[in-house]
């Protein structure tokens, strides 16, 4: 008998898929569409990792699946390839981002192929093509000319080890989520795109989303609407009015100072000379620390008096006005109304620093605003409030306002915790921002004609330290000529983030050669959004709630028929190391698929073993033994498969065992790919075969067995595609099982069959039913029983308060 040899079967498969382009997606075809997107990888130096092959292997389940049911899938894939990943790995080598790109992909294209996945490769791109990223300096004019992108000066988040701006969303703990380092502030002119417009749409379109919970409240909380006051307060002897947001309004009576943030525009205006030097001193220190540790809880309160004072516009009390690093610029107005009595960080700021405290309930002691008043005001009374003592906060709080708006220095307003995206980048591998600055026009779009404007090859590209772009340098770049009056003019030098490519790429796939517009609206119509998309929860606030953001724009627009872009959403979970800890290069714990490749386990053992380790969405450890258990599994699926292929044998009949066994299969595959349980439908797949194995030693009847054996491998190709489609070619089959039909749910099975059931009352075994057939229904198992002499005797009359009836197993009474 030959022997299961991974490496040739695998070797000769991928060649002939990739010659027949089996798994090509066709464009208006008349099956129904069916897009399964997958995050496109980063083409760093380290190649495909472990957390790579678990979301292509999954997703590649699953496309497989659905073109066995019938669907015309496209299964596309690209590469990511603008941004620090690729700048920073190119620094290292002594190499230019180009031929870094070139390098990698050519390794992530080798790992790819040498992997089986179901990709239609004839559609891949990379983000840094002039081809592609043309359109999307293109979709950036359209923001332009929308005024949703815009340039002004900004209080921006800086990576010194970078040096380059950042969004919000890229700071994760106060540190760059790419390097690792803290973030500092810095005040730079930016390139800015207004996502705030679309706060509200971007909440409301989740309504309708198959998006789980955790990723659709993760966005809704990062977007973090927030509906309450604007308050204007005076300044003692300022023309300026101090502006706040609250949600808590309904308080205003207890405010007994006022908190602005260092980096407020006021802070120096109202400062007074006598504080001058502590605020200044204040303010350098604040510089120093993140927003993380500037909000941490624990942390002890710190600020400084400016000398001004406000005037709380119900109480016309002398405010005073503090600077501390506790409140964010970043956040509401950078400013708020202090209220010890309701609010604890108040509370601890007041006591430090001698200030009064005010109660505004009836308690007369402090009581948390936000955690009991605001879930239950109509259970607290007001107090110490004039007007307004003895209502309950819920009364009160809408007279409050009203009054405020009758005064002319509040109103009701919605806040976000979301701010607009920093979009310029003073980096050099990244998508030229296509604007030119002409002294009597302006910042002018550069024209569609000439796009796109491609990034100059440089070897001198690393990042300045005067958070200048290093193209600003360039002198052949920089000079051009307006497009309005054809004088002498400069470009932008900042570049776009690696974002901006992949907010629109998976519309690209629906036309990637299209040089005439970034797609054919026809095919956009049939292609239409994305039906599944699996991807890392780390980019939920980031690439996900970006191309929602581009998306509706491109709606808005006109140039997409869907509002939305992605019908379905997924998280895979990360695969640390085997003892748990993150896979690191500098812990030496990083597992690469390659060197699993070369052991000789083979592709099919590798993706079995990474789809069989923990539900798709749980983070877990890497198994090495699960390779080698993967690959016995497939050996004993290969052994099977060539004794039957070798036997004579044509008198033996298991088909009502091999009918029931098959199946039982098919129904539990089926469900399980559905409900993406690919660990539970491999264990499925491993303990039919385990049956099959009993049943072979009754003999291999060649008519019977050649229909099981069949169904069987169609169930295991989606997950070891490369065995399957050998053994189904050894069957005498000519046409690729990945294109054959997913097995329907066989619904006679042995109705001969027999079986037991325990007769229980109230947990305790009283009779046995025996010879009986198989399924029978809860109402007749229990009138069976019932007329046992036993359970008759047991029950005595007595009164039967509930049932409890397991299938094929077991019924209990309990009185």
């Amino acid at each position: 008998m030959t022997r299961y040899k991974p490496p040739e079967i695998e070797s000769k498969w991928q060649k002939k898929w990739l010659k027949d382009k089996t798994y090509q997606a066709k464009d208006f075809d008349q099956k129904p569409k069916f897009i399964m997107l997958t995050e496109f990888p980063y083409p760093s130096g380290d190649g495909l990792h472990m957390g790579h092959v678990r979301e292509y292997a999954l997703a590649d389940i699953f496309a497989r699946y659905k073109r066995m049911n019938g669907y015309n899938v496209l299964y596309p894939m690209g590469y990511d390839a603008f941004g620090l990943p690729t700048e920073n790995f190119a620094i290292k080598n002594k190499i230019t981002p180009q031929k870094a790109t070139e390098q990698n992909v050519n390794n992530f294209q080798k790992q790819f192929d040498s992997l089986g996945f179901s990709i239609d490769w004839d559609r891949t791109f990379k983000t840094s093509d002039p081809s592609y990223y043309k359109w999307t300096q293109w979709i950036f004019l359209q923001f332009l000319k929308a005024g949703l992108a815009v340039k002004e000066e900004t209080l921006i988040n800086w990576c010194p080890f970078c040096k380059t701006g950042l969004a919000n969303e890229e700071v994760v703990n106060g540190r760059h989520e790419r390097c690792d380092n803290l973030v500092e502030k810095k005040v730079l002119k930016q390139w800015v795109l207004k996502i705030t417009k679309y706060a509200d749409r971007l909440i409301d379109g989740l309504k309708d989303l198959d998006f789980p919970s955790k990723i659709a409240d993760q966005q809704i909380n990062w977007i973090g609407k927030s509906v309450g006051a604007s308050i204007d307060f005076e300044i003692e002897n300022h023309k300026e009015k101090l502006k706040i947001f609250t949600t808590a309004h309904d308080t205003i009576y207890g405010v007994t100072f006022m908190v602005i943030a260092p980096e407020h525009p006021l802070t120096k205006k109202i400062t007074t000379k006598e504080q001058k030097a502590k605020v200044d001193n204040y303010i350098k220190q604040a510089s120093f620390k993140s927003d993380l540790e500037r909000q941490e809880e624990s942390k002890e309160k710190t600020g400084v008096f400016s000398g001004a004072f406000a005037i709380n516009p119900l109480t016309k009390a002398r405010i005073p006005i503090y600077i501390a690093d506790y409140v964010l610029m970043g956040y509401g107005t950078g400013a708020i109304m202090a209220v010890p009595g309701q609010d604890e960080r108040d509370y601890d700021f007041a006591k430090k620093y001698d200030l009064d405290i005010v109660y505004t309930t009836s308690l007369n002691k402090f009581v948390n605003y936000q955690k009991e008043i605001k879930p239950h005001p109509d259970k607290f009374f007001m107090a110490n409030s004039g007007e307004f003592d003895s209502m309950t906060y819920k009364e009160a709080k809408p007279k409050i306002l009203k009054k405020l708006e009758e005064l002319k220095v509040g109103k009701t307003e919605v806040q976000y915790r979301i701010r607009d995206w920093i979009f310029s980048r003073q980096r050099y591998w990244g998508e030229p921002i296509p604007v030119i600055y002409c002294e009597d026009h302006g910042p002018t779009p550069v024209r569609d004609e000439d796009l796109p404007v491609v990034l100059p090859e440089l070897k001198d590209y690393e990042p300045t330290d005067d958070g200048r772009s290093v193209l600003s340098k360039v002198e052949s770049f920089v000079n051009t000529t307006c497009p309005i009056c054809s004088k002498p003019a400069k470009r932008e030098t900042d570049t776009m983030p690696n974002w901006a490519g992949s907010s629109w790429y998976y519309l690209r796939y629906f036309d990637s050669k299209n040089d005439k517009a970034f797609a054919d609206p026809k095919k956009l119509k049939y292609w239409g959004a994305v039906d599944f998309y699996l991807g890392g929860m780390e980019h939920t606030t980031l690439h996900l709630l970006y191309s929602r953001f581009w998306h509706q724009f491109l709606y808005d627009q006109k140039l997409v028929p869907t509002m939305e872009p992605y019908a379905s959403r997924r998280g895979q979970g990360i695969i640390l190391a085997a003892d748990g800890t993150k896979m690191s290069k500098s812990k030496g714990n990083v597992v690469n698929p390659t060197d699993i490749l070369d052991q000789g386990y083979g592709a099919d053992s590798l993706r079995l073993a990474i789809s069989f380790l923990a539900p798709y969405d749980q983070t877990t450890p890497w198994s090495p033994e699960s390779v080698v258990g993967s690959y016995r599994f497939l050996d004993r699926v290969y052994r099977l498969y060539m004794e039957y292929l070798n036997s004579n044998d044509k008198k033996s009949d298991n088909s009502k065992d091999l009918n029931r066994i098959i199946s039982r299969a098919i129904k539990k595959v089926t469900k399980d790919i559905q409900d993406l349980s690919f660990n539970t439908a491999i264990a499925q797949l491993m303990e039919t075969l385990n049956e099959l194995y009993k049943l072979k030693n009754n003999g291999l009847n060649t008519k019977i067995w050649q229909k099981y054996l069949s169904l069987y491998l169609k169930l295991l190709a989606p997950f070891a595609p490369h065995l399957s489609e050998e053994l189904w070619e050894n069957l005498g089959n000519k046409d690729s099982i990945h294109l054959s039909t997913w097995p329907e749910e066989i619904k006679e099975i042995d109705s001969n069959e027999k079986t037991k059931i325990v007769v229980q009352i109230n947990g305790k075994m009283r009779a046995l039913l025996t010879d009986l057939s198989l399924d029978l229904s809860e109402q007749a198992v229990k009138e069976l029983a019932l007329k046992d002499p036993k359970v008759k005797e047991h029950l005595n009359d007595q009164e039967i308060k509930k049932l409890v009836f397991v299938k094929n197993r077991i019924i209990n009474f309990v009185v």
